[in-house]
């Protein structure tokens, strides 16, 4: 058996989102001398505004078998649950070129088998961490409603469906009446629901990651504001951060800055086809509803689910880079969507309207690792819509690469060495 390698372990770790803190977490749990750097407070970024879902058997990748026919969509409606702005659009194409490759029948079972293996178990590492910290009250337990027209418009999912089945999910199938009854107020179009019953949520994204950035500082690591501005190299091997207020020195660093760690590994001769998955939010203080579990509205992909706010509306798929504002209309579109599926919600009050950068990359799989030309540099970054639910499981998976023992699940799927 390896053994634990943390009394001179000192690991910067890059990024206090979510996936950053849960490493740094696991690491100092693990008893290594860990501090995160971020720009921003913990949390504070895509961590904050996601749908609060805790998804283990999100397995199928963005890219399906037959998505090439919904592109011209893409362009053409810009109130698609996908949107490229036609300006972005050229700037896209290596990247769309790469997804539509991932999309390839074989490929999609190797990347549904890759996320398996990473966030199984994902609700029960929430749940233990969270109690850890004695912050339970954050895990919602009772699982996801996906809603349906009918068996046709159900049909056309069948092949994410199928692969969550082929990974362990259970579901169960509620038609008309049993549906209506099972969840109030729903529009009379869906008449048919896919119910997972052992899913989990968070009831506050933010203040979730809060409690992970607490219990790194209950075990003695450290959080400090501040930007990386380069990795540190010496000799073939990274050995620190270069920061506004100085270098700073490290055994191992971590990079989990999300959809701006390319931008970090690139004077390091990786190039990283990695695009921000501009996702959106509006929470409806004083929405009426009786919501006691996540429902997605599977034509509009949107995620509406009940959190300590109020009901948080989520969704849509933007991609327009890091430097674009945001585009106030999709949220507008968000508030469409819950009437759509909730006629009698109120909107009185909706606010924090909010756009987040989702690190996505064109397989939907995150890199996490050690990047192999450069001895002491790690990965954890790339998650897409799924940060939340990977975020333990990676943090778990990095520190027993990092320090010992080793993990049962390889790393190999995961590598960034698969975009050179």
């Amino acid at each position: 058996m390896q053994a634990m390698e943390t009394e001179t372990s000192r690991i910067i770790v890059v990024g206090a989102g979510v996936v950053g803190l849960a490493v740094a977490w696991h690491l100092a749990r693990a008893g290594a001398a860990v501090t995160v750097l971020d720009p921003e407070e913990p949390g504070s970024g895509a961590s904050s505004g996601n749908a609060g879902a805790i998804s283990s058997s999100s397995v199928a990748p963005l890219a399906m078998p037959g998505v090439l026919k919904q592109v011209p969509g893409m362009l053409l409606r810009p109130d698609g649950a996908l949107r490229i702005p036609p300006s972005y659009f050229p700037r896209l194409i290596p990247w769309l070129s790469r997804f539509l490759a991932s999309a390839r029948p074989a490929r999609v079972a190797e990347i549904a088998d890759a996320l398996a293996l990473l966030q199984a178990g994902a609700v029960e590492q929430h749940r233990a961490m969270l109690a850890e910290e004695g912050a339970l009250d954050l895990l919602r337990e009772t699982g996801q409603l996906h809603l349906y027209f009918d068996d046709a418009h159900l049909a056309k999912d069948a092949g994410g469906w199928a692969l969550r089945q082929k990974h362990g999910q259970r579901l169960e199938y509620l038609r008309g009446a049993e549906l209506h009854a099972f969840q109030p107020g729903l529009s009379p179009r869906y008449q048919l629901g896919v119910l997972m019953r052992d899913l989990g949520a968070s009831t506050n994204p933010r203040r979730h990651a809060e409690v992970f950035a607490r219990g790194v500082e209950r075990m003695d690591g450290r959080i400090l504001k501040g930007a990386v501005r380069a990795l540190i190299t010496e000799n073939g091997h990274v050995t620190g951060v270069a920061t506004d207020a100085g270098p700073l020195p490290a055994d191992r660093v971590v990079l989990a800055a999300g959809a701006w760690s390319a931008q970090l590994l690139r004077p390091l001769g990786y190039r990283i086809p990695l695009e921000s998955q501009r996702g959106y939010h509006v929470v409806l203080p004083k929405s009426g509803l009786d919501l006691p579990r996540i429902v997605v509205a599977a034509d509009r992909k949107a995620f509406i689910s009940p959190m300590e706010m109020g009901v948080r509306v989520a969704g849509t798929v933007e991609f327009g880079g890091l430097d674009r504002a945001p585009d106030p209309r999709r949220a507008a579109y968000l508030l469409e969507d819950i009437r759509r599926v909730f006629p009698a919600a109120s909107t009185e009050g909706a606010e924090g309207f909010w756009m987040g950068h989702r690190p996505c990359l064109p397989d939907s799989l995150p890199v996490i690792g050690p990047v192999a030309r450069w001895p002491g540099l790690w990965c954890a970054f790339g998650h897409g819509h799924l940060g939340l639910t990977g975020s333990a499981p990676t943090g778990a998976l990095l520190a027993r690469a990092m320090l010992g023992p080793a993990p049962n699940t390889p790393l190999s799927a995961f590598a960034p060495e698969r975009f050179t």
